[in-house]
């Protein structure tokens, strides 16, 4: 699928950042009906964000302020801090999602990481884009900086982007001297060590200066002298008049802003006269400070000259000194009344930038690959909500169950019913603070439901010896009686095994639903959720030592799986040896489990035997395996027997940092799944979506 979108990162401030966007969004604009711009973070809600504020107005974008942004800096470090990172990437999918819904595309631009605190350990940037799954564009900051420090950085961020999992579409250095702008213009080498395209833009340092409008507005001044076209001069620097008139024509140049005490008009009338001199530099505007301002007589006679109109003279009530050091601190922007500014923005882009180039990447891009445990989770919430079913949960003494009840109803995500004493489960939801709102609360001793469902039981297991007084006592046993509602429609799927064990929560099903058509037995796997991919391991917790018929069962139905869920399978074998070079009873098992596989269903793609560190690590592929299309690049992991799968799945999990979604029971004609009896309340939350997701059957 193609690229939607794109995200600009800076590690500095002032790297120029807008100036790539404005660049990028007119090319976006001028083949694109809808444009989104967006910015994860911003400094402040207090006040609008400048960039926020000249992206939708300039470009005239049909979206509101409030959905161009998704946190302040001090709500970041707040959720980072108290532990909420998972929370604050979760609340930035959902709104860019819903604005990618919306748009053709969406142009990000993040906040440089300066800007956060120091106890960052992590690069905000690419945690988001990653997360976002779009791809980013660098911006460097060459201000002062020489060729070998500008080169150095492009190369460090550049493996820094692939490091970290993202996919990097173009560097930007920017604000590069003329000397570092031509080596690496005429550098013969600088797109060879980079996979991205490098752009080079030179330092104009009239972007970098703010308008006599901008020092107007920090300062809170008033102007006394001047129109408002006078507001778009751009001051270089300023110049404090504290000499003799004199000395002090000595000193001026282009672009200067004259700050001088109000009560010396004569320095104002000078540097007026100056301004109108062939023989002198053409001066920004003059401000004067103390709160002083000229006797109308000196003010009628400055406004009589010819054109006078075209110097500004402001105002401020705050002595010299303060008001030089706040015009110093003054930021240069670029707002939409700034069009000399724009034009020179866009003029240095159009003139550096192979825009054919970009356009051309976009177009042939597609979207990142990336997989994160939060994208992966997001995508189950989405999927489960599209078309939403019903799931019962007969574990509702457990305070995890309850936890994950209210969080499902509050996201919207399935249907729950919960089984037990009514009164008794409110009453503890009420001691938990929690709201049950919506759920469905049914009581299997004494439904109406129980006499239909001990009959229908008693039916089905007559030919096997079934008492009708057992089934009457199996019908009290909340898995049973959660079973028989999944069997008879009432319910879509079961989630059980909190409390319960993996064979109270599989036997009541395999009495009733059964196992799918051509599959012969129920096994299980887990979604292994790791910093850019997920992965599906099986069978981790069902058959203890499978026989080479079950293995390749497990494998198709570890594969369907998959790919229900957006895994595209490539399926691995596991076993101690790879291809031919070992022997043995257990090699032969995973041997033939492959070749019947690859009998039963030719469409996928599979590898076996194989060792793991071959199916998932490209190099050691290339060694052991250089032809296989699924070695070094596995997504489904089969493990020839409960022992090595259940201990290798906590292995990755504690040494990765990896989320394991599961146990996802497969097979059953009817979604039924396993809980672990440690299992944390966002466990009971994912597996329920997983299970409406699998009821959903061919339309998930």
């Amino acid at each position: 699928m193609q690229t939607k979108s794109l995200y600009i990162a800076s590690l500095e401030p002032a790297a120029g950042s807008l100036i790539v966007a404005m660049g990028l969004m007119e090319m976006l604009k001028g083949r694109m009906e809808k444009v989104a711009f967006f910015r994860p973070v911003i400094p402040a809600k207090e006040s609008l964000d400048g960039d926020i504020e000249f992206m939708l107005e300039y470009f005239s974008l049909q979206q509101s302020y409030e959905n161009a942004y998704g946190f302040s800096v001090d709500e970041v470090e707040t959720m980072v801090a108290s532990g909420d990172r998972h929370d604050l990437m979760e609340a930035l999918i959902v709104k860019f999602k819903a604005l990618e819904s919306q748009y053709d595309f969406v142009l990000c631009e993040g906040l440089s990481s300066s800007s956060l605190t120091s106890s960052f350990d992590f690069d905000i940037n690419l945690e988001i884009a990653k997360n976002l799954g779009v791809p980013i564009v660098s911006v460097l900051n060459g201000n002062n900086k020489s060729l070998k420090e500008v080169y150095e950085e492009m190369r460090i961020e550049s493996a820094t982007i692939k490091t970290e999992g993202c996919t990097h579409f173009a560097t930007f250095a920017n604000r590069l001297s003329q000397e570092v702008f031509v080596a690496l213009k005429e550098s013969e080498t600088l797109n060879i060590h980079h996979t991205a395209p490098v752009f080079l833009l030179p330092e104009i340092p009239e972007l970098d200066s703010p308008t006599i409008a901008e020092i107007k507005k920090y300062l809170k001044c008033d102007m006394i002298l001047g129109g408002e076209q006078d507001l778009r001069r751009v001051v270089r620097q300023s110049k404090v008049a504290a000499m003799t008139m004199e000395h002090f024509l000595d000193h001026l140049e282009d672009g200067d802003l004259v700050i001088v005490p109000g009560d010396r008009p004569a320095i104002m009338l000078a540097a007026i006269a100056a301004n109108y001199s062939k023989l002198y530099p053409t001066i920004a505007g003059i401000l004067l400070t103390g709160g002083f301002v000229p006797k109308q007589a000196i003010l009628e006679l400055i406004q009589g000259i010819a054109h006078f109109s075209s110097i500004p003279v402001l105002t401020s009530t705050k002595d010299t000194f303060k008001t030089a050091m706040d015009v110093n601190n003054v930021p240069a922007r670029i707002t939409p009344q700034s069009k000399r500014k724009i034009a020179l923005a866009m003029g240095l882009f159009d003139a550096n930038v192979d825009k054919a180039k970009i356009e051309e990447k976009i177009k042939t891009s597609t979207a990142s690959r990336v997989i994160t445990p939060i994208m992966f989770e997001y995508s189950l919430f989405e999927k489960a909500r599209s078309n939403k079913k019903t799931i019962v949960l007969p574990e509702s003494e457990d305070e995890r169950i309850l936890r994950a009840a209210e969080i499902l109803m509050r996201r919207d995500v399935v249907n729950l019913i919960l089984l037990g004493n009514e009164s008794e489960v409110m009453h503890k939801a009420m001691t938990l603070g929690l709201d049950l709102k919506g759920v469905r609360i049914i009581d299997p001793a004494t439904s109406p439901l129980n006499e239909e469902f001990v009959n229908v039981f008693y039916e089905l297991r007559k030919p096997k010896g079934l008492k009708l007084a057992a089934a009457k006592d199996a019908m009290v046993s909340p898995n049973y009686f959660a079973t028989m509602m999944v069997y008879l429609g009432y319910a879509d799927g079961m989630v059980s095994g909190a409390v319960h064990t993996t064979a109270d929560t599989i036997r009541p099903a395999l009495q009733t639903i059964k196992t799918k058509p051509g599959i012969s037995v129920v096994s299980s796997v887990f979604f292994m959720c790791l910093d850019t991919r997920v992965l599906v391991y099986g069978d981790c917790a069902v058959n203890q030592d499978p026989s080479a018929e079950e293995l390749a069962q497990i494998a198709i139905s570890s594969a369907q799986t998959a790919k229900a869920f957006g895994v595209e399978p490539r399926i691995a074998m596991l076993s101690y040896s790879t291809g031919d070079s070992g022997s043995g009873d257990e090699v032969e098992k995973v041997r033939t489990a492959t070749k019947r596989v690859k009998e039963l269903r030719p469409d996928l793609l599979i590898e076996g035997p194989i060792q793991y560190d071959a199916a998932i690590d490209p190099q050691v592929a290339k060694t052991k395996l250089p032809n296989s299309k699924v070695a070094g690049q596995a997504t489904v992991f089969i493990f020839p027997d409960l022992n090595t799968g259940n201990n290798t799945y906590k292995a990755v999990q504690r040494s990765s940092g990896a989320l394991a979604i599961g146990p996802v029971l497969q097979g059953l004609n009817k979604p039924i799944n396993d809980l672990s009896r440690g299992c944390l309340v966002e466990d009971i939350v994912n597996t329920v979506a997983i299970t409406a997701i699998q009821a959903q059957g061919d339309n998930a």
